[in-house]
């Protein structure tokens, strides 16, 4: 696809618990982030492991968050300091005969490595990129960051060299003792569905009267 290494392809990338879960395929990692709205990016500063949640974009072989100049954890992380980006959906509940093999349906991406800030014009195009992925359509409206915002604002990079894929999605495991039980064994069991959706759009105080752009009454959650 992009020359890129196998999803858990090296040691550390590698699942090992419940390895029937893992993921090689590496278009499957990116349709899970595609599908993604927030990361997890965890930082150590000062001895202190922090996890930031952030908005992301995937841009071919990297995704790109940003925070604030201002922050110590996005100063640190625009250093190069080892890090790990986290996406997961949840698609599901899975409800086994016992609480123990309960469980649940979802999709993750793991990604490890070291991030480089963006600067200048590609920073502006990397937050264009990520509005236009958190909000599509907004970008072509809404005015672009001015050069103080862009001052104030740490744009980082992460490749997708190192990532691991995980996906559960199966029925419940259940204990065969379980299912031949003669009380546990007349209890339901499967799994609920999760679905996201937007919700509609409530204009603040100052857009009364102006209609609902098009673009977002086509939002779709998927």
């Amino acid at each position: 696809m992009s020359g890129l290494p196998d999803p858990g392809s090296t040691p550390r990338t590698r699942v090992k618990r419940i390895p029937e879960k893992a993921v090689t395929d590496r278009e499957v990692a990116y349709a899970i982030l595609d599908a993604g709205l927030v990361a997890h990016v965890a930082v150590v500063t000062h001895g202190q492991p922090y996890v930031v949640p952030v908005g992301y974009a995937r841009v071919g072989d990297e995704v790109i968050f940003h925070g604030s100049s201002a922050s110590r954890l996005f100063k640190t992380l625009s250093t190069g300091a080892p890090t790990c980006l986290t996406v997961t959906l949840l698609d599901g509940l899975v409800l086994a005969r016992s609480l123990f093999e309960s469980s649940m349906h979802y999709r993750t991406v793991m990604a490890l490595g070291t991030c480089r800030r963006l600067e200048g014009d590609d920073a502006v195009a990397a937050l264009l990129d990520l509005s236009e992925r958190l909000m599509p359509g907004r970008p072509s409206e809404a005015r672009h960051p001015a050069p103080q915002e862009l001052k104030a604002t740490i744009t980082l990079a992460l490749p997708l060299v190192e990532i691991s894929v995980k996906v559960g999605d199966g029925p419940p495991e259940d204990v065969p003792e379980d299912l031949v039980d003669p009380v546990y064994s007349r209890i339901w069991a499967g799994w609920v569905p999760i679905t996201e959706s937007f919700g509609e759009p409530m204009a603040d105080e100052f857009a009364t009267g102006i209609p609902v752009p098009d673009y977002v009454r086509a939002w779709r959650r998927s």
